[in-house]
């Protein structure tokens, strides 16, 4: 079988992430319970039976660490990249991964990000919509961010909880409706708040097509003109429309008209990127959105082959 695709939305499940989900009981999966059980061979089967060459790992949470544990989100990180490295070199040309980042203070972020992207070479860094309530905009994000920036590294930003999920998701797992709506939210933030101003080297991959943020995308800059809040940014909306068109984004669970039209209204096929949100999504999920993808009518053939391999190859020329 010819292997050509890069999934750039997977999730690592073994080593350091499996015996802390044992331990703590805790689910890190939006809410489902994973029925694989996951190792290298397991994915290779699986990139296999999907005609993918490669996928890029992550892992999506933040880690910000449990209370009184000052360390545990920088000892974790750390174990978790050294894992994800050791991994690549192990199957050469079959894994990347973005690194984990501790998020309890930027400090510790930033000294993770050194280490990962410097000494252990992984491909990127990823991030979550909020990390405890903390949105990209506001303070604590921005040495993080201009960090990111001045590398042009590639960023994968996975939805988390919003921290009124109990509240909001009434009793259902997070990715139905909140995971879509807090990568909008997160977005927003930064866009109203002028962190693309200040930071335009960010190179951003948002999972699942963004969420809702396309198909609010005209409604979000038509509001920078009916009013903004008294510390944001002086933007217009042609401003949010370079930002969105910039951004890219990934089909996981987004693979369907519902999604990629209203993702094609701000950006071009050349910014959108193949994923699968596996083990977190199902295999029969998978094929069903593999499916509609490669059935949409809004791609030319041309289109499908950058979605699948070349579009990413740009942004991760080791996996070319």
């Amino acid at each position: 079988m010819s292997r050509r695709r890069i999934d750039v939305h997977t999730h690592y499940l073994g080593g350091a992430v499996a015996r802390f989900a044992q331990r703590t009981n805790q689910k890190i999966t939006g809410g489902y319970q994973i029925k694989v059980q996951w190792s290298p061979e397991a994915a290779i089967e699986f990139m296999d039976r999907h005609e993918i060459a490669a996928q890029i790992m992550s892992l999506p949470s933040s880690f910000t660490g449990p209370p009184g544990a000052t360390d545990f989100a920088v000892r974790f990180t750390r174990e978790l990249n050294e894992e994800y490295a050791a991994l690549i070199k192990d199957h050469p040309g079959r894994f990347g991964a973005f690194a984990a980042v501790p998020v309890d203070t930027p400090e510790h972020a930033l000294a993770e990000i050194e280490y990962a992207l410097d000494v252990l070479g992984l491909d990127g860094v990823v991030l979550t919509s909020n990390a405890d309530g903390k949105y990209f905009g506001q303070p604590f994000y921005e040495p993080i961010l201009a960090e990111l920036a001045h590398r042009g590294v590639p960023v994968f930003v996975h939805p988390e909880d919003s921290p009124h999920i109990d509240e909001l998701g009434f009793g259902r797992p997070s990715s139905v409706i909140e995971f879509p709506v807090d990568t909008a939210r997160a977005l927003t933030n930064a866009i109203y708040t002028g962190v693309f101003q200040r930071h335009p080297g960010l190179t951003l991959i948002l999972a699942h097509c963004g969420g809702v943020l396309p198909t609010l995308g005209w409604r979000i800059g038509e509001h920078t003109e009916m009013g903004r809040g008294p510390e944001d940014a002086d933007i217009g909306p042609s401003h949010v429309a370079d930002v969105l068109r910039g951004l890219y984004y990934e089909t996981a669970l987004a693979g369907s008209r519902n999604s990629l039209l209203p993702t094609l209204e701000v950006t071009g096929p050349d910014h959108v990127l193949f994923g699968t949100d596996w083990p977190a999504a199902p295999e029969r999920t998978v094929v069903h959105n593999i499916a509609n993808l490669t059935t949409f009518e809004g791609f030319t053939e041309a289109d499908l082959a950058g979605v699948d391999r070349a579009n990413a190859a740009r942004l991760f020329p080791r996996l070319a």
